[in-house]
């Protein structure tokens, strides 16, 4: 059964020659091939104002590149999110991306006399795909993946998006290319399944 995909390049560096590029080439490829619809996202592109206010962030002045990616993601029933991990964490300008298109009324939802948010995205899932430079045993299990675990439960399941799966590739400056090889297979495998 075929998908609708949307994958969110996080990785800030405009020129497309990152390992995160590579991998998101991998699974467009498999994706394609497996007969799904895959529509991407290239954070680096977008002009993305940092948030100061709530009024701001609560406000429906949003730029037309915003609205197209709020469309994009409306399409899709999955999620692909790829990003470097910087300073343990996401870079700041997918954290702003975040910001600006997971906003009230779109993503979030909130009814009156309930404290409580509502997802609005509900029925789609997600995967997302981590660099980094450590081994993911260490980011994992002695850092407590709080980055990865606060955009899975704060951004992704907030806003109706589950479940959530993950691809942890660590210790990449240092393997050689046969190890980052393997994960683009292993990364375009995915994409042929449309996982």
């Amino acid at each position: 059964m075929s998908k609708k995909i949307v994958i969110i390049q996080g990785h800030p560096d405009p020129r497309g020659n990152c390992y995160c590029h590579a991998l998101e080439a991998s699974y467009v490829k498999g994706a394609r091939e497996g007969g799904h619809e895959v529509k991407q996202i290239s954070v680096s592109t977008l002009v993305l104002p940092i948030l100061r206010t709530k009024e701001e962030f609560a406000g429906e002045d949003i730029s037309p590149g915003i609205q197209r990616c709020q469309e994009n993601i409306s399409w899709a029933e999955h999620l692909i999110i790829i990003y470097p991990l910087w300073l343990g964490t996401m870079p700041a300008l997918l954290k702003a991306f975040f910001e600006q298109v997971f906003r009230y009324g779109f993503a979030i939802g909130l009814e009156e006399g309930n404290k409580m948010p509502k997802g609005l995205l509900t029925g789609k899932t997600s995967r997302i795909i981590v660099t980094m430079g450590m081994p993911s045993l260490i980011y994992r299990w002695f850092f407590g993946a709080h980055s990865l675990k606060s955009l899975e439960r704060n951004i992704l399941k907030l806003s109706g998006i589950w479940p959530v799966k993950e691809s942890l590739i660590g210790s990449v400056d240092s393997k050689d290319n046969d190890y980052r090889q393997k994960w683009m297979d292993d990364i375009y495998a995915l994409g042929k399944k449309g996982k």
